[in-house]
């Protein structure tokens, strides 16, 4: 059964990971659109993915991940201290991309598109160091 949920667990990984690098790239597009008929189509994207699968595969994460650290004794590691942290830096990161979305969904946008490019990055350096931390094990 261990297998199966760690398979599991890097697809709800691989689909959150999609998410958190394509929802900041939705809002440098939606912010250079204005409040057009093109904005209404983004609100629309960007609550679809939020919701239907970033939110969804976050919380599969989650509840896989927890039961794989326990189940492996990975709680009592270093390393997984470092990787929790980055993962809860993940977490922030989603929570804040729906503020941004419900920003955008109230026409209400106060960030230029070179904000959301720069958001975009973050979860890229978050993810290359959970990697790090899952397959080297520094400490």
């Amino acid at each position: 059964m261990y297998l199966w949920i760690k398979a599991l667990h890097v697809i709800a990984i691989i689909s959150w990971m999609a998410g958190l690098l394509y929802l900041p790239r939705l809002f440098v597009y939606h912010a250079s659109a204005g409040a057009d008929a093109l904005s209404e189509t983004f609100k629309m994207m960007e609550r679809r993915l939020y919701r239907y699968i970033m939110t969804p595969a976050m919380l599969v994460a989650w509840l896989t991940g927890l039961y794989l650290a326990v189940d492996s004794g990975a709680l009592s590691s270093g390393w997984f201290h470092a990787k929790a942290t980055l993962v809860v830096l993940l977490t922030a990161a989603h929570i804040h991309d729906g503020a941004l979305m419900r920003r955008f969904a109230e026409d209400a946008n106060i960030h230029s598109p070179r904000y959301y490019r720069i958001v975009n990055e973050l979860p890229t350096l978050l993810m290359i160091g959970v990697v790090i931390l899952v397959i080297v094990k520094p400490f």
